[in-house]
């Protein structure tokens, strides 16, 4: 075992996280972070792990939400980012939230205080030289354009999205198939296509021009001052194509032509939605074309006009913004290591997940990944039953790819949530005791409780712990 440093590019919370996990498993490190020496249009402080936006760690409900879930893990992981939360939450409901200042103040002392780290400042301009051995790269979506030249010299020009424009994703089973129906337009079998590969949702007349008023006047979110403003035609948001004319949806991502209503044929629908694939587990769908700047507040509430959609469960909405993120599922393994340099791996935003704890669950496991490897003990990513795992998996290639993104890159940033969880064996989901059928949304409740409780009792047994002590966590 070699007592030279693992480098770690970048101390945001994915750094922090993996420099902690590693030094806890007895390896030095250095962490290298930028700030002071070269600051962001975000950042206002030179702290480690400073929170940029909000000050909220979502929901902490580990009984049935899957950013609970996703919280409990890693704590049962010893993850440095949770410890410092919990140590300075501040009131928020059910939520966790975080004094911030507070908390990035801790995380910083936290990694200076340890015996095995070392903090530099200053720019790292390139990929990691080959001369540092093992580093890893967690630079965020803010990442330094000479860095990001770097790596796309490194892997391709296609090898990093500049630009992220985002579509709502749907739970499939929130979609009513009443009224909805499976089709490709004209019935066309791509490859590994079945000729019934989108959910349609059909609108009459009267329904479109509803929905493309609503469109026009929702409230919208205002760019941030260091995004510009990056519309153009390859991805306007849907709003900004519906002001065009009350017909450009029609004869765009919404028009009809090649289907045919399953429920009612007789009847031409005067506009369709169309919902794709997008995990391969097929619980997840992607609104096709429906990229947004609107609000969230008015997207579930614009797009649940939508038949068939009026009850649709969001795993993620819409949104277009700046951001630098990898085509991960073409570029790194199953344990985030660089196919074209193994030694490298990269850690956080910039592996395309979204969300605060999310990037500090991806640094956990890439801190662990690289422990492990530099130890001489090989170690497989938690299952995809497990949050950390479904996270993982989706960024390593559970995203579908598809023929009409002309071999474009069509991965795309996601939270955690339970559709990226792998299915339910069949008969997990009780009923309740005494009852002959579920009432109400207690079905969708008892799923994610089922599918809450199996993620943390196997990520415990990926840890290693006996059945006794999982059972008194």
């Amino acid at each position: 075992m070699s007592n030279e440093p693992i480098h770690i590019v970048g101390g945001g919370l994915a750094g922090s996280e993996a420099a902690w996990q590693i030094a806890e498993a007895g390896l030095p490190v250095v962490l290298h972070e930028m700030r002071p020496v070269r600051g962001t249009e975000a950042h206002k402080t030179d702290q480690l792990a400073e929170l940029v936006c909000s000050n909220s760690f979502r929901s902490d409900d580990a009984t049935s939400n899957a950013v609970g879930v996703l919280h409990a893990e890693m704590r049962l992981a010893g993850s440095l980012i949770m410890a410092m939360a919990d140590r300075h939450q501040v009131p928020a409901g059910g939520a966790l939230a975080v004094d911030r200042e507070g908390f990035s103040a801790a995380v910083s002392q936290a990694l200076a205080d340890h015996p095995l780290v070392t903090i530099e400042r200053g720019e790292v301009a390139g990929l990691p030289p080959a001369e540092w051995g093992t580093s890893i790269v967690a630079t965020g979506p803010l990442t330094a354009p000479s860095l990001a030249e770097a790596i796309s010299e490194a892997t391709g020009q296609d090898a990093l999205a500049f630009f992220d424009a985002i579509a709502p994703i749907v739970h499939f089973d929130s979609v009513d198939m009443d009224k909805a129906w499976f089709q490709s337009r004209y019935d066309k079998v791509g490859p590994g296509g079945t000729g019934k590969d989108y959910i349609n949702c059909p609108l009459d007349k009267d329904t479109y021009e509803r929905f493309v008023a609503a469109l026009v006047e929702g409230d919208r979110a205002s760019f941030k001052e260091w995004e510009g403003t990056p519309y153009f035609d390859g991805c306007l948001p849907i709003e900004v194509m519906a002001e065009r004319g009350p017909e450009t949806l029609r004869h765009g991502p919404m028009k009809p032509m090649g289907l045919t209503n399953a429920h009612d044929p007789e009847t031409k629908p005067y506009a369709v939605v169309q919902l794709r694939q997008d995990n391969a587990l097929g619980t997840l769908y992607n609104m096709v074309g429906f990229q947004t700047k609107l609000k969230y507040g008015a997207q579930a509430e614009i797009f649940r006009m939508i038949p068939g959609l009026e009850n649709a469960e969001f795993a993620r909405l819409g949104g277009l913004h700046r951001n630098t993120y990898l085509n991960s599922p073409v570029l790194l393994d199953s344990t985030l290591r660089l196919k074209a340099r193994p030694h490298v791996r990269f850690a956080g935003q910039i592996t395309g997940c979204e969300g605060y704890v999310e990037s500090a669950a991806v640094g956990l496991m890439t801190g662990r990944f690289t422990a492990s490897e530099r130890t001489g003990t090989a170690l497989k990513p938690p299952p995809q039953t497990t949050a950390v795992g479904a996270l993982i998996a989706h960024i390593t290639g559970g995203h579908l790819a598809h023929e009409e993104d002309g071999g474009k890159r069509s991965f795309q940033p996601m939270n955690v949530n339970f559709g990226l969880f792998a299915p339910l064996e069949p008969g997990a989901i009780k009923k309740p005791e005494g009852q002959k059928r579920f009432r109400g949304k207690e079905k969708a409740i008892a799923k994610k409780q089922a599918l809450a409780s199996r993620a943390l009792a196997d990520f415990s047994a990926w840890l290693g712990r006996p059945a006794e002590q999982q059972a008194a966590e």
